[in-house]
């Protein structure tokens, strides 16, 4: 095979996330040779498995970069929700109306208690008429590059999934997004829970970076999924971390402190402020019974950045 891999992923269709996971599988490989120890063969042969079935069949893997490290950056933000309500003098419930299959609702957003939790439910009398709801909030004040932090439980069952996100004003318009340079959404992670997946698969988080302008496609948006990665517990009864760090040069995503992926997709990551959302997503089509319900807690969102 040449040097060069790039020819070869084109042979193979490799995604993004599949590649890295091809120049991983045999960087591990070359280390594990040359810092043999018997206590690391277990742990590199499931490592090695996981990158092997994400090459061949796109599946998560366990986060395996570097440890977070803050040293630099100060706390700016922190909302652990002590209050006996959400604040909205920090908050604002977004999107409310009609989205996808049902409605976003600020009666669905509730803080207290040390927590957020939204929920999703169908309601026969919610504000917008009888349907499915479900809630989102973001924060009123925009952020730059910095590194930002949710603590939460994700949703159970399927169809609806957690996340947290940020997204510039216009990272979908194929001149004002220009790459992603001027905007673009960043998927710090999104809950895989949907129909027909694995134990494994349900418990694992995505990242994705989307944006517009970045090929000669005006009508097409931009997406790089950064990866599946498995969290190592049940995401809906355990509360953990995900993050990304958002620097001049690059986004790198880190799940429980633990550098999950990394990508500077685009033409050039966001230069510009942009808005942090949590929410509780509804899906194009709901499949359980009216009496389903199911809800993302969260316990502290997080911000810093460098002086």
């Amino acid at each position: 095979m040449n040097a060069n891999p790039e020819s070869f992923f084109e042979l193979v269709k490799f995604a993004p996330r599949q590649r890295t996971a091809f120049l991983d599988f045999f960087s591990i490989i070359g280390s594990f040779f040359k810092n043999f120890s018997f206590k690391s063969v277990t742990a590199t042969i499931t490592l090695l498995a996981e990158l092997l079935g994400c090459m061949l069949f796109d599946t998560p893997v366990t986060p395996h970069g570097q440890t977070l490290d803050l040293s630099g950056y100060e706390l700016v933000f922190c909302d652990e929700f002590n209050g006996s309500e959400l604040d909205l003098s920090v908050w604002r419930h977004r999107g409310v109306g009609a989205r996808r299959c049902g409605f976003n609702a600020a009666t669905q957003a509730r803080a207290g208690n040390g927590e957020l939790v939204i929920t999703a439910e169908y309601r026969n009398k919610g504000v917008y008429g009888s349907g499915w709801y479900t809630g989102a909030v973001a924060l009123n004040r925009k952020y730059k590059q910095g590194y930002y932090e949710i603590r939460c439980k994700c949703n159970g069952g399927v169809d609806f999934w957690s996340a947290f996100w940020i997204q510039a004003d216009h990272p979908y318009d194929h001149e004002l997004s220009g790459g992603g340079v001027n905007g673009a959404e960043i998927d710090i992670f999104e809950s895989i829970n949907g129909r027909g997946r694995s134990s494994a698969e349900y418990n694992a988080v995505s990242s994705t970076v989307h944006c517009n302008g970045y090929d000669d496609d005006p009508d097409h948006i931009d997406s790089n999924i950064v990866g599946a990665f498995k969290v190592g517990n049940d995401i809906s009864a355990n509360f953990n971390t995900y993050g990304l760090e958002w620097t001049e040069d690059e986004y790198i995503f880190y799940i429980n402190g633990v550098e999950s992926g990394r990508t500077s997709f685009g033409s050039g990551v966001s230069q510009v402020e942009e808005e942090v959302i949590v929410s509780l997503e509804i899906p194009d089509e709901v499949l359980y019974l009216d009496d389903y319900s199911t809800c993302m807690i969260v316990d502290y969102v997080k911000i810093y950045q460098k002086p």
